[in-house]
């Protein structure tokens, strides 16, 4: 807290007869009480569990504590959709692809993104990357203590999957979403602008690359209860999900 003398701005508001008794409040945000004084009381910050409010866009996401790490849970959806059939571009305009086109599936299942897009044209392992602020595309590792801290890569699968059918195909093996990462089957868009693997598998990226062509990414499927690590393309556009700084 940092307390500021106004003695010079009071008299020269009292006279303009801005104050109608001695004090003046303001809120906005944090607390400000002007008596000759300026007191300033910060804002109460993000406490995860707690929606996340994206100042870019106003939309909100959920988000979960999982060990030490504060992930959001659901798939980012930020950006100007373009059709499947063209590339994202280095335009200074964050852009996303909609499965099959559709901004309702944005709306689902979040967008979709090539990696160079999502890490906006960084190769710095951590990066914000189309990520709000305060938040970051997760590493490799980043990866790996969250799978880690649920089981390891073999069960940690079920336990990252929303569970059920609601956006699945059976058998949806092992989900039970007992983490609360809730993790959608939003597919992908391949670099040849097609679109695959809805309802059927969630294709999630790193920021971290393997060599320059390839990125290091985890994948989860209706059939299956582990995660799967590797690395792929970077044009295939992926989901993504932020992990707070």
């Amino acid at each position: 807290m940092k307390t500021f003398t106004l003695t010079c701005a009071v008299l020269l508001l009292s006279s303009f007869g801005l104050f109608a008794q001695s004090g003046l409040n303001i809120r906005s945000g944090g607390a400000v009480t002007i008596n000759g004084n300026l007191t300033i009381t910060p804002a109460p910050s993000f406490v995860c569990g707690n929606p996340l409010i994206d100042s870019r866009d106003g939309k909100s996401y959920s988000t979960v504590l999982i060990g030490s790490q504060c992930w959001m849970a659901q798939n980012l959806n930020v950006g100007t959709k373009i059709l499947g059939s063209a590339d994202q571009a280095n335009n200074g305009i964050i852009e996303k692809y909609c499965y099959n086109d559709d901004e309702n599936m944005c709306n689902v299942y979040g967008g979709l993104y090539q990696w160079d897009e999502a890490m906006q044209y960084s190769t710095i392992e951590g990066v914000q990357g189309i990520c709000p602020s305060g938040w970051h595309l997760p590493s490799d590792a980043e990866w790996t203590t969250l799978t880690t801290f649920l089981g390891g890569q073999a069960l940690a699968g079920g336990k990252l999957k929303e569970a059920g059918y609601t956006h699945w195909v059976s058998p949806n093996t092992g989900a039970s979403n007992s983490s609360g990462f809730t993790t959608l089957p939003g597919g992908y868009r391949s670099p040849y602008g097609y679109f695959g693997s809805l309802n059927s598998y969630a294709y999630l990226w790193s920021s971290s690359q393997f060599d320059p062509t390839l990125s290091w990414s985890r994948f989860l499927g209706y059939d299956y209860e582990f995660v799967a690590h590797n690395y792929i393309d970077k044009p295939n556009g992926f989901s993504s999900r932020c992990v707070q700084d």
